[in-house]
Parts: structure tokens; C-alpha cells; sequence
């Protein structure tokens, strides 16, 4: 195949409409030059990392109408919004098994020429760290402390599927859905580099394990321990092996 040529179409005018609409022209000039890859496989690994860096735009600018919503109580539309937020974490996570094409080897090539960065530098990963506490609060203000429950009530004694649950199960697919997207990141660093490797700042990769036990609503969790401990005291904490049926 003629590679310039096609490299040529792929960067396109910048005239067309649709070019001009979704600014094609800066969109493409993201990433190096073909002659400057220092491999084949930077640009997958750019492109991937730029992605991730458009979905937690996305997710971000979501959450915060989401707060809105959830300010207002239009609660059907605190779902949908979720629900654009759980696909886009969704996505985050399964286009890393992009980057498990690439040999350990040509990523020590890239790794060199990353100074010593690292995902927790993120604009978006770092700004949807912080969100969550704020959305909690809102959540409490509205659902909760504003209509005089508990998280015991929502899922327990009162329990009704109501929207106050609802709400609460959206920011707890998020809370997941934020770790299931950390550990695939972790076994890709895993993948890539090594167990026992050291960071680009000379930190143990081990060390990240600590975010992987991080929780945004641990109430939201700590809630279903407290019911099925209480639920077991009624049938017993310690259970006797069923007995099996004798045949017929």
C-alpha cells in the first residue's frame, strides 16, 4: 500500500462540514507524526489514554447535572444520566485490553518517554476523585436527611424500591464500575511492566493497590453488612450443611 497516501486521508482537509463540526483537524493533530513515533504502538497507546481522557470529560460534566437533577428531585432523569455514566465507565474499562497487544518490551520504549508521569496526573481522574463527596452530599440532603431517613429505612424496614433507592443503586453501580475500571488499570500496570516494579517516581506499583480498597459511599456498602448480619442473627450466623435428599 502506498502509506503516505493514506496516512494523507486519515488527517483529512479540515473543509467538509462534518470536519469542521467536530474540529478534525485539531482532533487528528493529538498525536504525533507518524515519523515521530518512537514505535508502532505509541499511538494506540496515545489515542486509548486521549479517550479516557474525553469519556471522564463526558462522566464528569454528567455528574454534574446529575447533582442538579438530584437538587430538583427529577429523579428519572438522575437514572438516565447515570446510566450514560455507567455505559462510559464500561467503555473505559474494556478499551484497555487494547493496550494488552502491546509487548512489555516496545511499552519500555513508550514508558521512557513519559518524564515520570502516571494516570494519577489525569485531569479527569483526578476531578472525579473529588466529585463524589459532593454528590453524596447532595444525595443526603435530598433522599435522606431531607426526607427525615436512613439507608437502613430505604433498604430495610421501609424498603420499596422507591426512587430514594433507585438514586442510591446508580451511585453505587458508579462507585463499582470506578473500581472494576482501577483494577483492569492495575492488572494492565501488571501486564506491562511487572508486580514488583517501581513507578516512574520510584514508588512501588504495589503502592496503588491502596486506591483499589477506596470506597466514594461506603455507607452504601456498609449498609448491606449491617442487614445481613442482622438478618443472620434470625436464622443463625453458623448454618448447618443442608442435608441431602435421599433418592427416590
Amino acid at each position: 500500500m502506498d502509506r503516505e497516501k493514506y496516512q494523507k486521508m486519515m488527517r483529512g482537509a479540515g473543509q467538509l462540514d462534518y470536519e469542521i463540526y467536530l474540529n478534525t483537524e485539531a482532533l487528528l493533530a493529538c498525536q504525533k507524526k507518524p515519523e515521530d513515533l518512537c514505535n508502532p504502538d505509541e499511538l494506540q497507546f496515545m489515542i486509548v489514554h486521549q479517550i479516557e481522557e474525553l469519556w471522564m470529560k463526558l462522566m464528569a460534566t454528567t455528574l454534574l447535572d446529575i447533582d442538579d437533577e438530584m437538587k430538583a428531585r427529577n429523579s428519572f432523569k438522575v437514572l438516565t444520566l447515570f446510566r450514560r455514566v455507567h455505559i462510559c465507565q464500561e467503555m473505559m474499562t474494556s478499551q484497555l485490553a487494547l493496550l494488552e497487544t502491546m509487548s512489555p518490551k516496545d511499552y519500555q520504549q513508550i514508558r521512557i518517554l513519559l518524564g515520570n508521569g502516571s494516570g494519577q496526573e489525569s485531569p479527569g481522574f483526578r476531578v472525579l476523585l473529588k466529585m463524589p463527596e459532593d454528590l453524596w452530599a447532595t444525595y443526603d440532603a435530598v433522599y435522606l436527611s431531607g426526607d427525615s431517613r436512613t439507608l437502613e429505612q430505604i433498604y430495610d424496614t421501609e424498603y420499596n424500591h422507591d426512587d430514594a433507592y433507585m438514586v442510591a443503586e446508580a451511585l453505587a453501580e458508579f462507585d463499582e464500575q470506578f473500581q472494576k475500571f482501577r483494577n483492569a488499570h492495575m492488572q494492565l500496570i501488571y501486564r506491562s511492566i511487572g508486580v514488583a516494579a517501581n513507578s516512574l517516581k520510584g514508588r512501588p506499583v504495589e503502592i496503588l493497590n491502596a486506591g483499589l480498597r477506596q470506597k466514594f459511599f461506603p455507607d452504601l456498602w456498609s449498609v448491606r453488612a449491617e442487614m445481613t448480619d442482622r438478618w443472620g442473627g434470625t436464622y443463625g450466623k453458623t448454618r448447618d450443611k443442608l442435608e441431602s435428599k435421599p433418592d427416590a
